[in-house]
């Protein structure tokens, strides 16, 4: 009865959170920043909520309570006659600042952009298969873009085109996900040592726009606009293998080691490509469909997880090959004005990522405290962007805090809040005239877990008393 009054609770909140959510959505948009222009967009952060609070660790997390999204051998964990489901919602506040020179007084202004997003997050599930065997399924966002742009060039006499034309206004915007469902299997063939396969499904659509408008050198008119408007449409497989090793395990303390490998493989995103001129009959003077090449890396990840009473500590490296696998690069349209205008040539590069995080429990079996039953999260994270200007790396780091609030005593299931501050580019961005983006992340998630056993939640056993 009482896990059944829990889930109610919980579904109710959930309710709440959907209205929440759909009031507080600005847009379709998940992602603002100048940064998505290119290739897929912003990767998100993988994982669950907890997971992502610790900064992003967990490839060789092992708990009975949670959900691993990052290694498959860990389904190898899940206990007989239960299942574990967890969803959640997140909101971001983006922040993107750049320097500009102002051409009338010769000196630099700091131009600024905010934007607010909110949109369910993650859904994943866990069952046993048989004894020591696990499957996983999730529907995780993979990447987001979104981006809205505007560069005024203004009339140059010395210039070889719009010279005889007068200023003109190019406006950017593209907005769209791709979206992963992963379907996993973990098995612990010998004592302590588990595998696991996942296959893995992408899809989504991203929409990019851009107009170009010239004003007459007399200002009594425009003459005619170009526009054009690009579809990239995914749908491809990809495949993902793991291992974990629990290297101590006693009444007091467990420590494991994990690895996976991402096999990657070519997105092979259909572009419907269409150009228009604005004049009085908008002609269409290019309509085609191609095929583009975006391969998804390679990716190798390494960790280790720690765990006593109190604590949890986790470690992730982990290494992705973009640039390999994505050959070329793409030029950027020109950008400021007289000696200080740029041009940058924009391309991938491979990445390398630091993932740090801690969890603390003060009393999980205080009966009297219930803040010392909660969980207590923190973490840090450091990388480099997986693209290029110029050959200039942008670095980005991002700090994480996170709760874990019990339903009830002893119960796994459990509502977990989260936190995130990041920046990327302040490393490059003042030197070459890029953006400074900084944002904020709020998240909220319910982890329900059903078992039968003592001092578990019973869901599957029928009680002789009600």
């Amino acid at each position: 009865m009482y896990a059944k009054n829990t889930l109610i609770s919980l579904l109710v909140a959930t309710a709440v959170l959907s209205s929440v959510a759909v009031r507080a959505q600005t847009s379709s948009v998940n992602a603002f920043s100048p940064y998505t222009m290119y290739g897929i967009g912003e990767l998100n952060t993988p994982g669950t909520l907890p997971m992502r609070s610790m900064g992003g660790v967990g490839v060789a997390m092992r708990n009975v309570g949670g959900i691993n999204l990052l290694n498959p051998a860990s389904y190898s964990i899940a206990p007989q006659k239960s299942f574990l489901f967890d969803f959640g919602g997140e909101g971001q506040n983006f922040y993107n600042a750049q320097s500009v020179l102002d051409t009338q007084s010769g000196d630099y202004a700091s131009k600024h952009t905010a934007y607010n997003t909110f949109n369910i997050r993650d859904i994943a599930l866990q069952i046993p298969l048989a004894k020591k065997l696990g499957l996983g399924l999730s529907l995780t966002p993979y990447s987001s873009v979104g981006y809205r742009m505007r560069y005024d060039h203004p009339y140059s006499d010395d210039d070889p085109v719009w010279g005889n034309v007068g200023s003109v206004q190019y406006d950017y915007q593209g907005e769209g996900d791709v979206t992963e469902v992963k379907l996993g299997v973990g098995w612990e063939p010998f004592k302590n040592f588990s595998i696991g396969v996942a296959a893995q499904y992408y899809w989504g659509d991203i929409d990019r726009d851009y107009v170009a408008s010239a004003s007459t050198i007399t200002g009594s008119g425009s003459v005619s606009s170009i526009s054009g408007k690009d579809n990239y449409s995914v749908s491809s497989f990809k495949g993902q293998v793991g291992v974990q090793w629990v290297a101590l395990l006693n009444e007091k303390r467990a420590l494991s080691f994990g690895a996976t490998y991402d096999f990657g493989g070519d997105l092979r995103p259909r572009v419907a490509s269409t150009m228009t001129i604005g004049n009085m009959t908008n002609t269409v003077v290019r309509d085609e469909t191609t095929d583009l090449k975006l391969v998804l890396p390679h990716q190798v990840a390494v960790g280790a997880y720690y765990q006593t009473a109190k604590w949890v500590l986790g470690a992730d490296y982990v290494y992705q090959n973009w640039g390999g696998r994505n050959k070329g690069s793409v030029q950027t349209g020109v950008s400021g004005t007289g000696e200080n205008r740029h041009s940058y040539a924009v391309a991938y590069t491979n990445t390398s990522t630091i993932k740090l995080g801690a969890e603390f429990t003060p009393g999980r079996y205080d009966v009297r405290r219930f803040l010392k039953r909660c969980a207590y999260r923190a973490g840090f994270r450091y990388g480099r962007f997986n693209q290029t200007f110029d050959g200039q790396e942008l670095g980005e780091w991002a700090v994480t805090a996170g709760v874990g609030i019990p339903v009830h005593f002893l119960s796994v299931s459990g509502i977990n809040v989260g936190l995130e501050y990041g920046r990327r580019g302040y490393n490059v961005a003042e030197r070459i005239g890029l953006v400074r983006q900084q944002y904020f992340k709020f998240a909220i998630g319910f982890s329900l877990f059903g078992a039968g056993g003592e001092n578990q939640d019973y869901w599957f056993l029928r009680p002789k008393y009600d």
